[in-house]
């Protein structure tokens, strides 16, 4: 009879799974035999790897074994195991799953878990979004290894606990007393199944194997990985999926998760179909999740990939947009919210002979308490190209402009001196208007017509360059980030405020939207 070579990486976890699978073989009354593979460098092949489409890492070497006729079967975690297997292997069997969960393996205690600053360890993309999610305010660490040397890491290094796999460390009969049940955590598809690949032309082999199968997983654990392969097929995004059977129901449940990397982000599906009715149901969930902006959200993850990505502080239209490179990462949010007062009408009861208005949403201001007629305004002062036009489309001409605050205080210190000015302005503004007009004995007459509240996010480590359009945009960043980027600034004062904490400040040659962008690019050509 053929002896039955089954190839294995050298891990302990490898080997005891090899184990498993020879015991049961040899109980069927086949002859075996372990074949330990070692690095690709010692196996020569005809046959360049791009051609054979190899792409697991923990996979390859087996894959190569066994087309090289080095190996009859390999026996793989079939979490491990990529959606699209090398032409010539097929899936031969996979075994009764054990525990799916993912576990927490403790350093001390759970105190930690009401803690802000707590520090997990995984060497997961989906583990560490789902734990980020549900505990924004940890970081997570990466870990990298075999199942010992993992354990060994968390007790070299200052971490509260690290994620493995249940299955994993159950066994090697490695799993500590204290360890937590992560139940909550969506697993990996097909994490805690063991799977056997063979030769789709080895008939002996594919026969021995088929006695091997556990068709309740090999179900479930199809499902789980046709739902990775049509959302993403391969492991560069947070995707989690399990399946199991309700024998009673005679159903299949299954719930599955893509999440951004960093967590912040989640879409999840649930959904069940009658055994022998379920062909659709991977399809049906993977299309629900896209439907819901799962291939954008996995698009905005791969701007981390990108040459270079920046951050705007304010959103940008999608023309904005355009002007950047196409190998640029793009990602923005509005930093400031735009809260406007009810301005008294006794404030505009009579005509008000000098105004100064510094941003469009001090106009905008106005006329959310008034309507244009009521605006008698003699001489409106304004600083910016954009606010000056808006204010001559819905309220009045414009007696004169300047670029910035500090020019236009210049101006009125010579034009107004002696006289009142009202100034509508926010809650949060620079003092160099005020102060300086007030300096040269003008009475300044101060409107708070909006308040501007700071609406932060935090920007992830990938970003390189930020872009500020306010002195207000700069101090709404600093709350949640450090200031260790490029500031982009649209204008003078903000990048006097970002000179105050970025090593790195260029300022924009027009105070425009636009500019900033074309300053952007330009950097980006420079690099």
């Amino acid at each position: 009879m053929k002896v039955i070579r089954i190839g294995t990486r050298e891990s302990e976890l490898a080997l005891w799974q090899a184990n498993k699978v020879k015991k049961e073989l040899e109980e069927l009354g086949y002859e075996t035999v372990l074949v330990p593979i070692k690095s690709t460098g010692d196996i020569v092949l005809d046959k360049p790897l791009y051609e054979l489409g190899i792409t697991g890492i923990f996979t390859k070497n087996l894959d190569i074994a066994m087309l090289n006729n080095d190996i009859d079967i390999a026996v793989h975690s079939l979490k491990d195991v990529p959606t699209v297997l090398p032409e010539g292997i097929i899936q031969a069997a996979v075994l009764k799953r054990a525990n799916q969960n993912d576990i927490l393996v403790l350093k001390d205690n759970e105190e930690f878990f009401g803690q802000p600053n707590g520090v997990i360890a995984t060497g997961s993309l989906r583990r560490k979004a789902q734990w980020l999610h549900r505990y924004p305010t940890h970081s997570v660490t990466d870990l990298r290894g075999n199942v010992n040397t993992r354990l060994q890491k968390l007790k070299d290094n200052d971490w509260n606990g690290a994620i493995f796999a249940a299955a994993g460390l159950e066994r090697i009969g490695k799993r500590p007393k204290g360890a937590i049940n992560l139940s909550w955590m969506i697993p990996a598809p097909a994490q805690g199944a063991i799977m056997i690949t063979a030769l789709d032309s080895d008939d002996f082999i594919k026969d021995a194997c088929e006695q091997l199968n556990h068709y309740e997983t090999q179900v479930c654990t199809d499902i789980e990985r046709e739902f990775l392969n049509r959302l993403e097929g391969g492991c560069t995004a947070p995707i989690g999926a399990y399946a199991y059977i309700d024998e009673k129901n005679e159903e299949i449940n299954f719930k599955g998760i893509l999440l951004s990397r960093d967590g912040q982000k989640k879409i999840s599906v649930s959904k069940s179909a009658k055994l022998g009715r379920h062909r659709y149901l991977a399809k049906d969930c993977a299309d629900y999740v896209i439907n819901k902006g799962g291939k954008e959200l996995m698009l905005e993850d791969q701007a981390e990939e990108k040459e270079f990505a920046i951050y705007s502080t304010k959103k940008l239209s999608e023309a904005q947009k355009k002007l950047l490179p196409t190998s640029m990462g793009i990602e923005d949010s509005d930093f400031i919210k735009i809260r406007f007062n009810r301005i008294a009408p006794k404030v505009i009861k009579d005509e008000i002979e000098n105004v100064i208005i510094t941003s469009k949403n001090g106009v905008e201001s106005l006329l959310n308490s008034f309507v244009k007629q009521e605006l008698n305004f003699k001489n409106i002062y304004c600083v910016g190209r954009r606010t000056k036009k808006l204010i001559e489309q819905k309220i009045g001409p414009v007696a004169h402009a300047e670029r910035n605050a500090a020019k236009l205080a210049a101006y009125l210190s010579e034009e107004i001196k002696g006289k009142e000015v009202t100034y509508f302005c926010s809650d949060l503004r620079l003092d160099t208007l005020p102060k300086v007009l007030t300096e040269n004995g003008i009475t300044v007459n101060e409107i708070e017509a909006y308040k501007t509240m700071y609406s932060p996010v935090n920007v992830r480590e990938h970003i390189n360059g930020v872009l500020f359009y306010s002195p207000s945009t700069v101090e709404s960043y600093l709350l949640e980030n450090p200031a260790d980027k490029i500031a982009f600034c649209i204008g003078e004062s903000t990048a006097k405020e970002a000179r105050k904490h970025f090593k790195e400040v260029q300022v924009a040659n027009l105070p425009t939207v636009e500019s900033v962008i074309e300053m952007v690019n330009l950097h980006f050509v420079k690099k």
